[in-house]
């Protein structure tokens, strides 16, 4: 098994992708003023953008489980990692070119180069990442309230600064063009670990079933999709936007 891609999983992570692309193409198309949606506060938009940060972070859960089963050493996890974090860089130098006064510091890349390395070190931990999982979760939503209104409250710009937001205990959420801190999203990555583990144990078979090879083949170039596609986006919709104008 070692080493052994799993199409069922590739295949998720693409159509993370594929939804993320949708989304992002709509908030493009919103930024140039070829429509009008608002994509910051509609519940339409905004259960949207968590659903597929979830799905994403899911998939990747489920992949450092089945890595850490098949044995992947130290060394090759860190070199997936640098990608990560070499993209969560990018992300950031782009971002702050384009949106000067709300660019991404902590977004969905920032969030997993993090997240990648708690979720390793606990990925055999078992039943037990299900309860980490919730709490993990849940801690968001309980300080969330103490901040706001229990005794954490005269502490609440600190927890809302710069310097620990990343953590996702806030009481008002930054201005920022992409937000995925440690809690709650961490919750999700350990389901995702459970769920990987749990089926790699019971259920093989549905992980190997066959799938779409684009969506699976999409999924495995996850990474370098995500990075690119925003700068093609914008450019086709930028170009659309001055050739009508």
């Amino acid at each position: 098994m070692k080493n052994q891609r799993f199409d069922t999983l590739d295949a998720m992570r693409g159509l993370a992708m594929l939804w993320m692309t949708g989304f992002h193409l709509v908030f493009d198309l919103n930024y140039f003023k070829l429509v009008t949606q608002d994509v910051y506060r509609d519940p339409f938009w905004t259960w949207q953008r968590t659903l597929i940060v979830s799905l994403f972070l899911l998939c990747a859960g489920m992949g450092q489980a089945m890595a850490t089963a098949q044995g992947q050493s130290w060394p090759r996890f860190w070199q997936r990692w640098a990608q990560v974090a070499g993209g969560a860089l990018l992300v950031t130098a782009g971002s702050w070119l384009m949106f000067p006064n709300s660019f991404i510091y902590f977004g969905v890349l920032h969030g997993l180069a993090l997240m990648l390395i708690l979720v390793r070190l606990t990925a055999r931990w078992g039943r037990w990442l299900w309860l980490l999982g919730a709490l993990a979760i849940v801690s968001k939503f309980i300080f969330e309230h103490l901040l706001q209104s229990g005794p954490l409250a005269p502490w609440a710009d600190a927890f809302n600064s710069m310097r620990w937001n990343w953590l996702g205990w806030i009481s008002q959420k930054p201005v920022t063009e992409d937000y995925v801190p440690l809690f709650p999203w961490l919750g999700v990555m350990w389901w995702g670990a459970a769920v990987g583990a749990w089926l790699l144990k019971q259920q093989p078979g549905w992980l190997a079933r066959p799938m779409p090879q684009a969506l699976a083949g999409l999924g495995r170039w996850s990474l370098s999709y995500y990075l690119l596609h925003q700068p093609v986006l914008i450019a086709l919709v930028g170009g659309v936007s001055w050739f009508f104008k």
